[in-house]
């Protein structure tokens, strides 16, 4: 791969590693410079949180550019790495938002309540029926796909259950993904594999 085909989506200012430093960057503040970014790239380079990560995913999903290979540069994954990596396509993990998930979500607990009332299914197995302190869902390398978890009172959890989707259906939870609280209490809620992998590079 050539560095013409490689772009940098900066986010919150941070500072270009040296390896970096002679490729086309661009602030990832909103849609339209995504967009920019990955006009003409088959590799972007990530510098930026889960959530950010997360953004540029659910853009390339919503303007159906998933043929892009996704590099992060984090204090795990350096610059180098992201540049001389290799791409492998793995599960994409979405809500039904359509919004991408890739380290963690958490259905909370409402308000001041300490449990959530409700039932969670993982494809066709119940992962709880009744009251539970919390659910804890990843997206995981292989198929297929996600897994989930009840968590217990110190928030450890109970067993996973793997499968293509999770869904919730409850008097109401809190919402958290990547480290970002949704706005509003929800009643209903669900992360499903998308149709396509992303492209990961490693």
């Amino acid at each position: 791969m050539t560095n013409t085909t490689i772009t940098v989506l900066r986010f919150g200012g941070r500072r270009l590693p040296r390896a970096l430093a002679s490729l086309p960057c661009h602030d990832g503040d909103d849609a339209g410079a995504i967009d920019a970014a990955v006009q003409g790239a088959s590799r972007v380079v990530v510098m930026g949180s889960s959530a950010d990560l997360a953004a540029v995913l659910t853009r390339l999903i919503r303007i159906d550019r998933l043929d892009v290979e996704v590099a992060r540069v984090s204090r795990r994954w350096g610059a180098r790495r992201a540049l001389a990596g290799v791409a492998q396509r793995v599960p994409l993990i979405r809500d039904e938002t359509g919004t991408a998930l890739v380290d963690a979500a958490y259905w909370l607990p409402p308000g001041e309540d300490r449990v959530i009332h409700g039932e969670a299914v993982v494809d066709d197995d119940v992962l709880f029926d009744g009251e539970v302190t919390a659910v804890r869902i990843e997206p995981t390398a292989s198929m297929p796909g996600l897994r989930a978890a009840a968590l217990t009172g110190r928030m450890r959890p109970r067993y996973w259950l793997t499968g293509r989707a999770v869904q919730l259906g409850t008097t109401g939870a809190r919402v958290v993904r990547d480290g970002v609280q949704l706005p509003r209490e929800v009643k209903r809620s669900a992360f499903y594999r998308h149709t396509t992998g992303w492209l990961r590079v490693s």
